[in-house]
């Protein structure tokens, strides 16, 4: 970490407020994060305690000693990067392309999924409880009104075992040709994982614990918020996996950071990251910031600006050194 030690660090927190509930395992509307800037490149700690994220507390302190966490060593990483660019006054994406995203809807609401199909998405990721059933009937609806559309299932490892078969097994022969892949099923588990796909033929998508040796998995999830993409990608690549960068369901500076990362795989692993999940800013409250990522469409918008951009929004915001 010779990068930080040499600059001083400087914090801005925030507070991002959704539209609605975000997943199965969340019932907050409210989330709170903290900008940092070192040197003259700025970084995204935005933890999910949730998923076993330190607190944002924790993280600060973290960031003023042993930098231990990976979202903290992440965010660090991000403003060396941004850094970098912001003192070339370039920036990160100059010949730079970002694969295009799928939707991500938080709720079995049609009108979710027709206002995605109308801003042009083919690819719909649904966040989805341990109610299964209502989600089998809810699929069966959607691909029958629009037969076009790839469907992504994210459980957030909310079923069990059995619970992962019940569902994959009755869901009929229409329904399983328009899935991509369900993701989180169940806690993972590469006995388990290697039965579901051995037995349904539905690929299995691992985000939670995704590593380089989940074989068991078709489909690796990155998060470059907490993630080092180039070891899980290059796992990937060694499991003949795909991969899917996403967002963090964060700030949008940490959205930017994630589609410039996807951006950057693809060109060190080409054909290796497919369609991903870079927009969410459509989830939160308008702000300043989501307002430079522009509408809620397939490809995305990057920021005006030096680094990742947001340049005149970020020197606008209260900084207090660390």
């Amino acid at each position: 970490m010779d990068f930080i030690e040499g600059n001083e660090v400087w914090i801005s927190p925030y507070r991002l407020r959704s539209r609605g509930f975000l997943n199965s395992i969340s019932t907050r509307r409210e989330f709170h994060g903290v900008l940092i800037k070192v040197g003259e490149g700025y970084g995204c700690i935005h933890p999910w305690p949730e998923l076993g994220d330190p607190t944002v507390e924790k993280c600060l302190e973290d960031l003023r000693g042993r930098r231990f966490w990976p979202i903290v060593r992440r965010a660090i990483r991000c403003a060396e990067f941004d850094h970098a660019a912001r003192s070339r006054e370039e920036s990160l994406f100059e010949e730079m392309e970002v694969p295009r995203s799928h939707a991500t809807v938080t709720g079995m609401e049609e009108k979710e999924v027709s206002a995605a199909v109308e801003a042009g998405f083919d690819f719909i990721k649904l966040k989805a409880g341990e109610d299964f059933g209502k989600v089998t009937g809810f699929l069966e609806k959607m691909v029958a009104e629009h037969p076009k559309l790839k469907w992504r299932i994210d459980f957030n490892e909310s079923l069990e075992k059995s619970q992962a078969d019940e569902f994959l097994g009755g869901l009929s022969g229409g329904v399983k040709l328009a899935l991509d892949f369900v993701e989180d099923i169940c806690p993972f588990s590469e006995t388990a994982w290697a039965e579901l796909w051995k037995k349904h033929r539905v690929m299995l998508a691992v985000d939670h614990e995704s590593g380089p040796h989940r074989k068991a998995a078709q489909v690796t999830v990155v998060k470059p918020a907490v993630d080092e993409p180039f070891l899980l990608s290059e796992g990937a690549a060694m499991n003949s996996q795909r991969v899917v960068m996403t967002s963090y369901m964060d700030h949008p500076l940490g959205q930017a950071f994630a589609a410039w990362e996807a951006a950057r795989t693809e060109l060190l692993f080409p054909g290796l990251v497919g369609v991903c999940g870079l927009q969410t800013h459509h989830l939160f409250e308008k702000d300043e910031f989501t307002e430079q990522l522009g509408a809620w469409k397939p490809d995305f918008k990057i920021p005006n600006g030096t680094g990742l951009g947001f340049d005149d929004a970020l020197a606008a915001l209260p900084w207090m050194k660390l």
